[in-house]
């Protein structure tokens, strides 16, 4: 067996990959890195999926790039499978990316797989650390590409790319030869063609190098991050503030991550000040971060909000059951005969109430001239006015989800009951709100 099979079947074992009867994808552009990893995974798994994306860029060669790897494929006997991307996608290393990997999830979801593997190799690794120094980094950024991130493997992370190209040579392989990445517009073709030579000039073993200290900034960051770990509630602003400036960094860099924000030192820096200039706000304080995100810090907390197109959806309740709204699932059930009934707990997704006289119930957002009439109270207050006085923020109040009876609200889930369905007697009914992926837990 080859060297660069040996790595190959070593990956798939250590991720339990090796004859896997599911489906496992191939990013497969038809270079010399993806038809070597293909050439190689056609003989260790039995249900290999080639995914193309023509990016639509280069017009007909674009074309016989995809013909030349659909013809591979049917040499190989490895399914192929294409799309090709609508010529106004903007033509940027960036626009690209990010179509390339949005196409590689739907495959994943079309073809049941969990696995895709892309053929970043050494040397693409040695290629975006030196990126991303020159760019602007920290110890996250030193380590490079993950071998394993979510459904994405890279088996070829350890080889480098003269490697893959002996390889193809070796077994009469025929590439697809990109016009594109000769271009030197494209900063990392930029970083191939003539910086990453020159410190070859000085270290003949630059790549190897860098690489190793990609291995060694690994270490350090999973002992950072294990570190984190041990902090109690690290984005309540309480806590928050009485961390280290670079802990608060780091955390602030996990947020952005999370979220998939670009970020530099001044940013974080600038969110930092941010926070510490307003973490005595009760009502809060935003600070834009691009078109759709935001920085939410009050006097209690520190979040990323995401902006969202307020929806008109509602579903009608009209007997027991579960019903799904978004990401949360709503679940109504017939109180037991001698159900104990618990007095409401403001804070909690449940309520035990007395549906009585209620025939039809609505789970939706708030609308125009929503009211309430507290528990506890006498009269009714306008929606509005309730969720000001509960100091709900702002931006959290088009995502709440309320059970209604026409403008009538009858469950603000978290934040409390209508006295219209207090339990006087014995509850009819148990009410609860969970989220999607806590269903059957």
């Amino acid at each position: 067996m080859e060297k660069i099979e040996e790595k190959v079947k070593y990956f798939l074992e250590k991720y339990n990959l090796l004859n896997s009867e599911t489906p496992v994808l191939i990013a497969f552009s038809g270079g010399y890195d993806s038809m070597c990893l293909l050439d190689v995974l056609s003989r260790l798994c039995t249900n290999v999926v080639a995914i193309h994306l023509n990016h639509n860029w280069r017009g007909q060669e674009s074309l016989k790039d995809e013909k030349n790897c659909k013809h591979f494929c049917d040499e190989k006997g490895v399914k192929f499978y294409s799309e090709t991307l609508s010529a106004k996608i903007q033509k940027t290393e960036t626009a690209a990316r990010t179509a390339r990997y949005e196409f590689f999830e739907k495959c994943a979801e079309k073809f049941n797989s969990k696995v895709v593997f892309t053929a970043h190799n050494a040397n693409d690794n040695a290629e975006t650390i030196i990126y991303r120094i020159a760019k602007g980094t920290g110890i996250s950024g030193l380590c490079g590409i993950a071998e394993k991130r979510g459904i994405f493997y890279r088996p070829l992370l350890t080889v480098k790319r003269s490697e893959i190209e002996a390889y193809c040579k070796k077994h009469n392989l025929n590439p697809n030869n990109d016009s594109s990445n000769s271009d030197t517009k494209y900063k990392r073709n930029l970083i191939r063609k003539n910086i990453l030579p020159q410190l070859e000039s000085i270290n003949p073993n630059a790549i190897e190098t860098i690489n190793s200290l990609s291995e060694v900034a690994k270490s350090d960051n999973a002992v950072i991050e294990e570190y984190l770990k041990t902090l109690k509630n690290p984005y309540e602003t309480k806590n928050f503030l009485e961390f280290s400036t670079a802990v608060q960094a780091r955390l602030i860099y996990n947020l952005f991550t999370q979220y998939n924000l670009d970020y530099d030192r001044a940013k974080i820096e600038r969110v930092i000040k941010f926070i510490q200039e307003n973490h005595t706000s009760k009502s809060g304080k935003t600070l834009s971060l691009n078109k759709n995100h935001s920085l939410f810090v009050n006097s209690k907390t520190i979040e990323i909000i995401t902006k969202t197109t307020h929806t008109d959806l509602a579903v009608t309740i009209l007997k027991e059951g579960s019903y799904e709204f978004e990401d949360k699932i709503f679940i109504i059930q017939k109180a037991a005969e001698k159900q104990v009934s618990e007095f409401p707990n403001d804070s909690e997704l449940k309520a035990f109430v007395d549906l009585s006289g209620y025939k039809e119930l609505t789970l939706r957002h708030r609308k125009d001239g929503d009211f309430i009439k507290p528990l506890g109270c006498c009269g009714t207050q306008k929606l509005k006015k309730y969720l000001n006085e509960k100091k709900v923020p702002a931006h959290k109040k088009d995502k709440m989800v309320f059970l209604a009876s026409k403008n009538e609200i009858l469950w603000a889930p978290a934040l409390g009951l209508s006295e219209k369905i207090k339990v006087v007697n014995r509850p009819t009914h148990v009410l609860k709100l969970i989220n999607s992926e806590s269903k059957g837990a």
